[in-house]
């Protein structure tokens, strides 16, 4: 049994073919808007890189062939690492052949004479291409399904099509048991009262855990695209209750998940009505003049709006600010910049605008399609293949529990954040009737960065020390933009670095910087104090007389909508 010479040729043929093919595809792909009317990229590619390209093709293809005829192709990644795999010929070979392709692929992209943005999107084209194509997501193909479909005399299939019809009913893939969990009863459950509500928020405050507080309060403001409560999931992993055991009375702003009612709310709104409004709660219920913030990825954005309307009138309310995977200058935005561009954002303007919605379950969606083979196909495989319940998990059922966003709040965002960096340049945009200059928000500052953060760059949130005048500490955390935050001290994992020189990129401030084992609350912590007052004694309850009383316990019920 010796065709390899056949081989040899229809690898050679796929590869002359595969740049034609794939300029062709890309020609129906529409990379900018639907609708937009744009001409699409005129690609080329260098004849000395398509020739590397071919003979490590055949040159891999070749070993792969003898691999296959020796009955045993090799392959690393973990989607086709069982023993069903290696054991199964045709599945093992069509991995491999698959992998070769996808490498392949991605080559073609990166040897495409054209910009880095027209680059990065054909790398993410490709990358969302061969995710969706891989052997493991067909029955027919995946050896670990068929092999529990044996076992399980069809049980395994009969099951995954329960789930599949489940999902479809629900409207996402299930990435976690969500049946495990309800908010308030084992997710969210630092213990307080909603002492102030409007329409868009409701401000939750928590019950002191010690006999004495510092003076003045803190407020955290979480992102509206997500839930309040992945700083609180449970006892041992809350951020919020972590504040309160410090003992800092503590606040926190609890989204209100938008419907029809609120489609017409803007940027400025979220602003006014909301962050400015916290601010001057919390000011009014404890009685203090200086108050002590934080806010968390669009919610950091939005405080530092907020706080620069406020420097604009006059008032500086605020005594420090902490900022986590916070993006201010949006001039590094990592992979979300391949979706971004006059005719997308123009699109957006056009569809919602002047009023409208945007689906919490599209935002979701987008994001877990920026980690394909983790977040989406993953889970495609257990639910429906395999015919398995995935296991319960706190952070992935929060991940699962999307909320919608106003359209004229989301297409000013996108234009004057994402498009036009306009928030760094002074004056540039009015909110709220105010230019917003950040050079006026002079406070001490604590910025925080995760080093392998995929939806706030590490170099983005750096960024942020270029436009705040005041005192500044930056920390960067281990892992992504959730779990980076996410580490409390208890857990002893990963670690943090620091530098208390300041450079001039993330690069050069890495190359100074200090790696300490653990958790940077701890850090955090110990930066906080100072800026937090002297101790008093403890409110006997929350809230304040009539005007500010417990209106129900926390979490409330805005946390608890659906959308």
């Amino acid at each position: 049994m010796n065709s390899e010479p056949d081989w040899v040729a229809q690898a050679q043929r796929f590869q002359q073919d595969l740049a034609g093919h794939w300029t062709q595809a890309l020609q129906s792909f529409q990379l900018a808007a639907p609708g937009a009317g744009v001409n699409l990229p005129q690609l080329s590619f260098s004849p000395d890189k398509l020739g590397a390209l071919q003979q490590a093709y055949v040159k891999e293809a070749t070993e792969l062939w003898n691999q296959a005829l020796q009955g045993k192709p090799v392959t690393q990644d973990r989607r086709f690492a069982g023993d069903a795999w290696s054991q199964n010929p045709v599945s093992a070979f069509s991995a491999a052949v698959y992998l070769l392709n996808a490498r392949t692929l991605l080559g073609l992209a990166e040897a495409a004479d054209t910009d880095a943005k027209t680059k990065a999107r054909l790398r993410f084209a490709v990358e969302q291409w061969m995710a969706a194509s891989a052997p493991s997501n067909f029955l027919a193909l995946n050896a670990e399904a068929q092999k529990k479909a044996v076992e399980t005399k069809g049980e395994s299939i009969a099951k995954g099509v329960q789930n599949l019809l489940a999902d479809i009913q629900q409207g996402h893939v299930s990435m976690t048991d969500e049946s495990a969990f309800e908010v308030g009863r084992n997710v969210a459950t630092t213990e307080g009262a909603v002492v102030f509500e409007n329409e868009l928020f409701q401000l939750i405050e928590y019950k002191p855990l010690t006999k004495q507080v510092h003076e003045k309060p803190f407020l955290v403001v979480p992102p509206c695209i997500n839930k309040f409560y992945i700083l609180d999931l449970q006892p041992d992993n809350s951020l919020l209750r972590y504040l309160v055991e410090q003992g800092h009375r503590t606040f926190v702003v609890s989204w209100r998940n938008p419907d029809a009612s609120l489609e017409d709310k803007t940027w400025d709104d979220y602003i006014g009505d909301a962050a400015i409004k916290a601010i001057e709660t919390v000011q009014e219920i404890t009685g203090q003049k200086k108050i002590n913030a934080l806010g968390f990825c669009v919610g950091g954005t939005i405080l530092g709006t907020a706080l620069a309307v406020l420097a604009a009138r006059g008032e500086k309310p605020v005594a420090s600010a902490t900022f986590l995977t916070t993006l201010l200058d949006f001039t590094d935005t990592g992979v979300l910049d391949i979706f971004i561009d006059e005719n997308m954002v123009k699109f957006r303007e056009m569809q919602m605008g002047k009023g409208g919605m945007l689906k919490g379950q599209d935002l979701a969606s987008t994001f877990s399609f920026l980690r394909p083979n983790d977040l989406v196909w993953n889970y495609v495989v257990g639910n429906y293949l395999k015919g398995e319940t995935p296991p319960p998990f706190d952070l992935l059922y929060w991940n699962s529990d999307s909320t919608n966003l106003p359209g004229p709040f989301y297409a000013w965002y996108l234009r004057n954040t994402y498009l036009e960096n306009n928030l760094v340049k002074p004056g540039k945009v009015k909110v709220c009737g105010e230019k917003v200059d950040l050079s006026n928000v002079d406070i001490p500052v604590y910025i925080y960065g995760s080093r392998e953060d995929h939806i706030v760059p590490i170099g983005g949130a750096y960024a942020s020390v270029k436009h705040l005048p005041g005192k500044k500490r930056f920390v960067m955390g281990a892992s992504g933009h959730i779990a980076g935050v996410i580490n409390p001290p208890s857990k002893n994992k990963r670690s943090y670095w620091t530098n208390d020189k300041l450079a001039k990129d993330i690069d050069e401030w890495t190359k100074g910087a200090k790696e300490h084992p653990g958790s940077w609350w701890t850090d955090w912590s110990a930066w906080l104090k100072p800026h937090a007052g002297k101790m008093i004694p403890a409110p006997k309850s929350v809230g304040k007389g009539t005007k500010f009383k417990a209106i129900e316990p926390a979490p409330g019920r805005y946390v608890k909508v659906k959308a």
